[in-house]
């Protein structure tokens, strides 16, 4: 939607009503992601795409025939999907509405925030009993617009925030009264914010375990190591890049693209890549920086970095060692270990076993 929004809200400003079609789920192959949308204008045209090619003749009819929202789906398995081309072996859900002013009368405001670079998700309902297409806007703060009841919308407000913050576009399934454990209603959630970063430093077997749950996380994932011989694609596929270069320098020529819902991850636990890297990554604001290494290495990396100039309250935003103590002992359970203590330390969490307190679960 990001890609075409600009064009719908000058559309919709000059009171036009466009036929949108949005990708609201993917299954296998599909071409295009959640979010992905085609508008299809009051003179005929079509702006963007829902699949590269494979089924946009029949969103463009689809769009143009129907008078209220419809949710669609398209797979390899089905008739209409053989007819449109979609021979990919992938599955698509598209929901195809009508917006307009009166519609969408929050959708001016919707564009201000996406042009301030400020966060904002709309939830949509694309499945319900009782019928589809009302929508709240949401913010961090504070929401406009409604989906049918007050449960409704606390439960969705509660879910859409978390995905926001991680820059998750997707559905949500609750019971027809926004019930956490049930069935009945779909609410897509578009989320109007660029996932938050990860950077893992040190290209070693843990770092690869911290790229795949990062990404599964939703967390855009750099792998950066001075080592070309082990900063490779091939070792780091579920990372979104792969950097050669030394870490501090490449964490300097980044910091200004860096937010507090950045994530760092230092898996060196070598004194000539580690203590420059962390003279850089201890003076920005970021959400998490975290160190690999035993008590004696953090010791010694503490006295390294005073030396360095580091004051006691910039020390003290170093998660050394890194992670929580869950016993961990392969990459992969030290990865989770790590991500468990991201998540803890983003949403206030404890990090004790839920049989133990009496707090809300949900915060």
């Amino acid at each position: 939607m990001r890609d075409v929004l600009y064009d719908l809200a000058e559309r919709v400003a000059n009171g036009e009503t466009v036929g949108v079609g949005t990708v609201v789920a993917t299954f296998s192959s599909a071409p295009r992601p959640a979010g992905a949308a085609m508008l299809v204008t009051q003179d005929g045209e079509a702006v963007g795409s829902v699949s590269g090619g494979c089924v946009e003749g029949a969103v463009y009819d689809l769009a143009q025939e129907t008078g209220g929202p419809v949710l669609q789906r398209y797979g390899v398995s089905d008739d209409d999907a053989f007819a449109v081309g979609l021979t990919c072996g992938g599955i698509i859900d598209i929901y195809v509405e009508k917006i307009s002013s009166e519609t969408f009368p929050q959708l001016s405001e919707v564009v201000e925030t996406v042009r301030a670079e400020e966060p904002v998700a709309v939830a949509t309902v694309i499945e319900h009993p009782d019928g589809i297409g009302r929508r709240m806007v949401i913010w961090p703060d504070r929401r406009d617009g409604s989906l049918g009841s007050a449960r409704i919308d606390d439960a969705v407000t509660d879910d859409a925030r978390g995905m926001l913050a991680s820059g998750r576009t997707g559905v949500l399934q609750y019971g027809p009264d926004g019930q956490r454990r049930g069935e009945g209603m779909s609410v897509f959630v578009n989320s109007f914010e660029p996932p938050p970063r990860m950077l893992v430093f040190g290209a070693i077997d843990f770092a690869a375990a911290m790229a795949r749950l990062g990404a599964f996380l939703g967390y855009r994932v750099t792998v950066c190591d001075a080592r070309p011989v082990f900063a490779t694609r091939s070792r780091f596929p579920e990372a979104d890049e792969v950097v050669v270069a030394w870490p501090h320098r490449y964490l300097e020529g980044e910091a200004s693209k860096l937010d507090e819902r950045t994530v760092i991850a230092v898996l060196t636990h070598d004194p000539k890549f580690d203590v420059p890297l962390l003279e850089v990554a201890l003076r920005l604001k970021v959400g998490y920086i975290g160190a690999m290494g035993s008590r004696r290495t953090h010791e010694d990396r503490l006295e390294r970095l005073r030396e360095a100039g580091l004051t006691e309250s910039e020390l003290t935003a170093l998660s050394s060692p890194i992670g929580l103590d869950l016993g961990a002992r392969t990459p992969e359970e030290t990865a989770v270990a790590i991500a468990a203590e991201i998540i803890s330390l983003r949403w206030k969490g404890t990090g004790r076993r839920l049989t133990e307190i009496e707090d809300p679960i949900h915060r």
